[in-house]
């Protein structure tokens, strides 16, 4: 908080008025924004690379054999073989379908190029948070606690991300922002 002294004439006398400014919450500070734009670019990079090796089959999760450009499905080994809890069943009649493998891709591809970008990042947290729930409630409960695993913590930080407007710091979310459609469909920020 800074007090600044500035002085007003009255009467050929001058008083001092104080002036009190509130320093920037710690979330509007340079150092957070960087903070949220490097946690932005890191999550982003999470989906992108789900798309990228279940598309090309990079051999990280997904051998070649199986990459989605050569007839694979990047949902049929995760959703076959791992479900188990309350909603195996859901998800095993899910495992392979082709609307669900074009949903999963274009999730993963549109989620994390919006991250990256820092657009659309409202719509990117809401999709984000619902397909990393979905991902959680596969394999309930998870192996190394009671409910809580990594998929849960990325949604509550997607969700951060674009409360805190992650997107204008290194990213083109002001910009964007201010674009005439968004300012008329403000979901679109």
């Amino acid at each position: 908080m800074s007090i600044t002294d500035r002085p007003a004439a009255k009467n050929h006398r001058t008083l001092q008025r104080l002036h009190v400014s509130a320093p920037a919450s710690f979330t509007e500070s340079v150092a957070a924004r960087y903070v949220w734009a490097a946690a932005r670019i890191s999550l982003a990079w999470v989906f992108v690379w789900a798309f990228l090796d279940k598309t090309f089959g990079l051999g990280h999760e997904t051998p070649s054999a199986k990459a989605w450009i050569d007839g694979g499905s990047p949902t049929e080994g995760f959703l076959k073989n791992t479900p188990k809890g309350p909603f195996a069943g859901f998800y095993n009649d899910l495992a392979g379908l082709a609307w669900v493998d074009w949903m999963f891709m274009l999730g993963l591809a549109g989620i994390g190029l919006a991250l990256f970008l820092g657009i659309g990042m409202r719509i990117a947290a809401a999709a984000g948070a619902l397909l990393l729930v979905m991902m959680w409630s596969v394999v309930l409960p998870p192996a190394n606690n009671l409910f809580m695993d990594d998929h849960l913590i990325y949604a509550i930080v997607i969700v951060g991300l674009a409360l805190v407007s992650a997107g204008d710091t290194i990213g083109l979310g002001r910009w964007w922002g201010g674009t005439r459609l968004v300012r008329r469909l403000p979901i679109l920020k």
